[in-house]
């Protein structure tokens, strides 16, 4: 990608799209474990993927900060957030709104991002993660709020740890990260009050 392509691969419709992902994505952070679909006209720098772009539009602005995997911050992606968003890349996890993690890339452990505080507890990160599909992989059973009963997949492309990892993050509620999971144009969200169990027999 050239330098003047950081400039393009926008929303052709920025209002109207971006009013379509917030939806979506607010949707899925409402019924953790529903799969939900992202418009994903937009066009960001490999190796972040169109979704994960259309989230990225809809999400960041001026006064946020971007942590980025060493893969994503070596790419055009930096430029071409700063130009579409206003948002500024930022090196110190605990600082960042929202961290971006492409397919295949090293999920850092929750805890070194923001957990927000007591008071502020949405002052916390929002981890964006890029994964292979929501399906074919180690069973989980959600439970918790916005989930009658429970829900049940089997995300493929998420860390060996990342059971545990939810289960610290579960533990310390009201402050932990969200997450937002992405599989090629789905999305299933996971905020910190959903309590994620092993799902295998």
């Amino acid at each position: 990608m050239t330098d003047t392509q950081i400039f393009s691969g926008g929303f052709p419709e920025p209002v109207f799209a971006a009013q379509a992902v917030f939806r979506v994505v607010m949707n899925c952070m409402a019924r953790p474990g529903t799969i939900g679909g992202i418009a994903a006209n937009a066009n960001p720098p490999e190796p972040l993927t169109c979704a994960a772009g259309a989230v990225a539009l809809t999400l960041c602005d001026h006064d946020t900060f971007v942590w980025l995997t060493p893969q994503l911050a070596k790419s055009k992606l930096p430029g071409w957030l700063a130009f579409h968003t206003g948002a500024t890349v930022t090196a110190e996890k605990q600082d960042a709104s929202f961290a971006f993690i492409e397919k295949g890339g090293v999920v850092p452990g929750f805890g070194v991002f923001s957990q927000g505080t007591q008071e502020y507890p949405d002052r916390s990160t929002t981890l964006v993660i890029e994964i292979d599909s929501f399906e074919g992989g180690r069973p989980l059973v959600l439970t918790g709020p916005g989930i009658r009963d429970e829900m049940r997949f089997a995300p493929k492309g998420l860390p060996e740890a990342f059971l545990s990892l939810a289960q610290a993050n579960r533990a310390l509620f009201p402050r932990g990260v969200d997450l937002i999971l992405l599989a090629g144009d789905d999305i299933v969200c996971l905020p910190r009050t959903t309590v994620i169990r092993n799902g295998e027999a």
